[in-house]
């Protein structure tokens, strides 16, 4: 299962039933830069699928791909885990003294310093060794999703200690590598020990202290004691919500095969039922998504306006339709950055820049 989590998300997508955007004001204002994107033998971009992209106090851009972790300097990439592991890697953090955390698919989770790497594994307490999501909390503890449940780190692990505290929402058994999810699973209501409800998709902390885990099975709040699954407004659990976001407001947002939904604390609000696979807010407040298109076969990388987000129709803009698109990240130049399957993509407001 581990090995297949992508090549079943996107069947998943292409499978979903489609309705009517909740928008308006749809337009498509991306032009495409030839010249720019030019590649030369000497900048080895990534050239297959892109899962996650951060920019680090430096001003580096950081791509999580499945030929390794990339670091863009503003004029050349770099391969940095090229030397170090042939892992397909999902995620990248940096947490807030500057190290990074690489979470990969089947071979746990690397720590690096800037001069060199620790892997983390199963063998060493992590919870499983696919790790799709990584976060740092208010108190610096480094939380990791993985398929078989949440790992925390703090940082404060001595010889002969547990390096991680790993936390479970249900008592599932633990999957196998012959799992699968198929559209069919999620027709009807999830059994309460599927092991879909362990499989961590995002975590963010709210303006309360409290940690929302959203799964491929339901997503839930931890209070430090109790997990507690989140209902919409008709009393039916968030299933297989693939990201989050609090926003400056401290609204949470959710996206996933629900769609995109804001809760602003005592309710949720729809702003479309099409499946969303990431969610983004730039510095200005506008909310960026990648989501399902209108026919289903592609997904389009889109715009809510922030001055409408409370208005009966939000104004949104489509920029770009590829066949998937992953991860986005607001660079210190107001560029919007965004991987899809064959590599990392920047768009400036005005045209797409392709590596």
């Amino acid at each position: 299962m581990k090995i297949k989590r992508n090549v079943l998300f996107g069947l998943m997508i292409v499978l979903t039933g489609v309705i009517n955007f909740a928008g308006h004001a749809q337009q498509k204002d991306s032009v495409y830069n030839a010249a720019e994107a030019k590649v030369q033998s000497d900048i080895q971009a990534p050239k297959s699928i892109v899962r996650n992209i951060t920019q680090d106090r430096k001003g580096n851009i950081w791509i999580a791909s499945w030929e390794g972790v990339f670091k863009f300097d503003g004029k050349l990439f770099s391969n940095v885990t090229k030397d170090i592991s042939s892992a397909r890697f999902f995620s990248v953090l940096e947490d807030r003294k500057g190290n990074f955390w690489f979470g990969s698919v089947g071979s746990g989770v690397y720590y690096y310093d800037g001069k060199s790497f620790r892997n983390f594994t199963a063998k060493d307490g992590l919870a499983g060794n696919s790790v799709t999501s990584i976060y740092e909390d208010n108190a610096g503890t480094i939380w990791l999703g993985t398929e078989s449940g949440v790992s925390r780190y703090d940082g404060k692990s001595r010889p002969g200690q547990a390096a991680f505290q790993n936390l479970k929402m249900n008592e599932a058994a633990a999957i196998t590598q012959s799992d699968s999810v198929h559209v069919s699973a999620y027709q009807n209501q999830l059994p309460k020990d599927s092991w879909m409800h362990n499989d961590v998709n995002a975590i963010i902390e709210d303006k309360a202290g409290k940690f929302w885990l959203s799964t491929r099975g339901h997503t839930t709040v931890y209070d430090g004691k109790t997990f507690t699954t989140i209902t919409d407004n008709d009393g039916k659990p968030f299933t297989n919500v693939r990201s989050m976001l609090k926003d400056r407001n401290g609204n949470i947002w959710l996206g996933g095969a629900v769609g995109l939904y804001r809760y602003d604390g005592k309710t949720f609000t729809n702003f479309t039922k099409k499946f969303v696979g990431y969610i983004y807010e730039d510095k200005k407040g506008n909310i960026w998504t990648s989501s399902e298109s209108a026919k289903g076969k592609n997904w389009v990388l889109s715009r809510y306006d922030a001055k409408s987000l409370f208005d009966d129709k939000p104004t949104v803009t489509e920029i770009v339709s590829k066949p998937m698109i992953f991860g986005l990240e607001e660079d210190d130049k107001g560029n919007i950055w965004f991987g899809d399957f064959d590599g990392v993509h920047r768009y400036d407001g005005k045209t797409i820049t392709d590596f």
